[in-house]
């Protein structure tokens, strides 16, 4: 059946239907309240002359389709297919950012709390998400501090000889060694970190408040005076939140900026009436997003005029890809432009967080005062970091800084990077190399190289050990303030042999990350297994880059002065009557093994003796 009969055949009710090429890809995915109606839209006079629809048509050559019960469900379907077959002729989503989440790990037997960026179902309690992403790594930070509870990589399935470093400075209960505390005690600062990451103060304080009068009336002073200090970081906690509470609700803004074929479009992420945090997306090579029968207004309601772009049905894509599915929406999104299933997608959102709370979502086209302002400033960053993305402005420092300590999750900003690197060949003269990159460049004066001295053969791991554990004991020694960030050239392994090389220095909560050459992946410890894949034009990649590249240069270059040493002193150690020493004093003097061959006898007699400077002569004659 050839594709014009196909769609004669097509259900008259809702649905979603897929464009096929002759190799079966999908390559266009969307929605109808009519299927029949839709599709044959594709071929009627007229369209096949649009950009887009008409090269589609023409390497369309199947179309299939799968029917729902109403237009909803059309929707949440065609969002589901669009992320999962990434069909070329759609919007694809392409975002250099996540947000953080707090995870809670309730099916262990001891749980802990990590950062992660990935939701996964594991039956872990998930909060989130956090901006700026730093915030996330404070939440953890003050649950270690206040309820004790880790975040470490220990087997609590079992119980160990000794407690780590943490619950000797106070900031674990330590489960891990059996006395140290007591199921019971542990699932009630479970119960304290559910409500506190729940957002309900007024229960924990409540409850803190009923058992530090219990321990009182026990005489347990020190267990009440430990329910006292939480009960004051929860009510300092409670009047922050009252206080912005006030301010305004949640919200997300959006702006964009389309010209020469690519867009920029900035998202404002407004919670309590403030603006937290701003995130950016880039198309470079945007295709044309129209469909049959949506609207064709623009911000100001006169026609696109910018091409192919139509914003209209660009936003309803994006919007769709973004918060669907999500287990956090903003009550209100503002929006530049008005787009067809606005208030389909509106619903859809409402009710995928009414049962979390019970509120309504609104995706609304502002016109005038406030709100138009905010999508205006919106608008006017996108045209910013389009000039950065586009036009090749280079960020400053302090911008690149804040990046990379979002997109790493660092508690700080970076001021000082410190990078390793192995170089050898076949696991002859191994050599490492450590560059220095402080407040926006590399400080030469702080480069240093190392010869490893433990390792025979080729194991770049244990290399990495040894010379991570040099430095950072040295550093100890000295008494020096650790680096923002120890970076590794190379992969996973790399990275867990610096991690090794640390934990055996007791040094913890150190920011550490390696970057992998072949797919210019950044793995973060303590979450390798949500990697960072940067933006080929992100600043934070190339600055990563560029210090990778400092320090795979540095190395290389020290191994190769190694390995011409070597080179050199084995010829001339070849030579009988000609030792160390008189090698040594040649090569000084000479300054290389070519000029030592073309000295003659006279010259070589200034060196070292008559019969060995006629030996040498003698050896290069042959």
């Amino acid at each position: 059946m050839d594709l014009a009969a196909k769609i004669r055949t097509l259900p008259v009710s809702a649905g979603v239907y897929l464009y096929k090429n002759a190799d079966g890809q999908v390559i266009y995915v969307g929605k109808a309240n009519n299927l029949r109606s839709r599709v044959s839209s594709y071929f009627h006079e007229g369209r096949v002359e649009d950009a887009k629809t008409g090269s589609l048509v023409r390497e369309a050559v199947d179309v299939d389709y799968i029917v729902v019960a109403n237009s909803k469900e059309a929707l949440a379907l065609e969002n589901h297919l669009i992320k999962q077959k990434q069909p070329r002729f759609n919007i694809l989503l392409r975002d250099d950012k996540t947000y953080p989440y707090v995870k809670l790990t309730m099916g262990e037997r001891f749980p802990r709390v990590y950062v992660t960026r990935r939701l996964r179902k594991d039956g872990s309690s998930y909060y989130g998400p956090y901006f700026p992403a730093n915030l996330a790594y404070r939440i953890v930070d003050l649950i270690h501090r206040h309820f004790l509870i880790p975040s470490c990589k220990v087997d609590l399935n079992r119980f160990h000889l000794r407690p780590c470093l943490q619950y000797y400075i106070g900031r674990c209960l330590g489960p891990c060694v059996e006395g140290l505390t007591t199921p019971d005690i542990y699932q009630e600062a479970i119960r304290d970190v559910k409500l506190f990451l729940e957002g309900r103060p007024t229960d924990l304080y409540r409850s803190l408040r009923e058992r530090m009068a219990k321990a009182a009336e026990a005489q347990e002073y020190e267990r009440a005076a430990k329910y006292r200090d939480l009960i004051s970081t929860v009510e300092l906690l409670q009047e922050k939140q009252r206080i912005a509470s006030v301010e305004g609700d949640d919200a997300d803004v959006f702006g964009y900026h389309f010209e020469n074929g690519m867009l920029a479009v900035n998202l404002f992420h407004m919670r309590a009436g403030r603006v937290l945090d701003r995130r950016e997306f880039f198309w470079e090579d945007l295709p044309d997003f129209a469909t049959p029968g949506t609207s064709r207004k623009d911000a100001d309601g006169n026609g696109s005029g910018q091409g192919s772009f139509h914003p209209g049905d660009f936003f309803s894509a994006l919007l769709k890809q973004l918060y669907i599915g999500q287990p956090y929406v903003p009550r209100n999104i503002y929006v530049p432009v008005e787009f067809e299933d606005r208030e389909m997608l509106e619903e859809l959102l409402s009710d995928q967080i009414e049962d979390s709370r019970g509120a309504r979502v609104h995706i609304l086209v502002p016109q005038r005062g406030d709100k138009r302002s905010l999508i205006d400033l919106a608008g006017n960053n996108a045209k910013q970091s389009y000039d950065q993305r586009f036009r090749i402005m280079k960020p400053n420092t302090k911008a690149i800084q804040e990046a990379l300590q979002d997109t790493l999750g660092m508690p700080e900003l970076p001021s000082r990077i410190e990078c390793f690197d192995i170089s050898h060949i076949q696991g002859a003269e191994t050599v490492a190399s450590m560059v220095v990159w402080e407040d926006g460049q590399m400080k030469k004066s702080d480069y240093r190289k190392f010869i490893i001295r433990s390792v025979d053969g080729v194991d770049d791991f244990a290399s990495m050990r040894e010379v991570v554990k040099r430095r950072y004991k040295r550093v100890q020694d000295e008494k020096k303030k650790m680096p923002s960030l120890v970076l590794i050239d190379g992969g996973l392994g790399q990275l867990h042999a610096a991690a090794e090389a640390l934990e055996s220095l007791e040094i913890i909560n150190q920011p550490l990350a390696a970057i992998a050459k072949r797919e210019e992946i950044i793995y973060v410890s303590g979450q390798e297994d949500e990697p960072v894949a940067l933006d080929h034009h992100s600043p934070v990649l190339h600055l990563v880059q560029l210090i990778r590249n400092e320090a795979h240069r540095f190395a290389v270059t020290f191994h190769r002065k190694r390995r011409q040493m070597r080179d050199r002193s084995t010829e001339l150690l070849d030579i009988p009557g000609v030792g160390e020493r008189t090698t040594r004093r040649l090569l000084e003097h000479f300054g290389s093994v070519q000029a030592v061959r073309q000295a003659d006898v006279a010259a070589l007699s200034a060196v070292v003796t008559r019969p060995q400077a006629e030996a040498i002569l003698s050896h290069f004659r042959k």
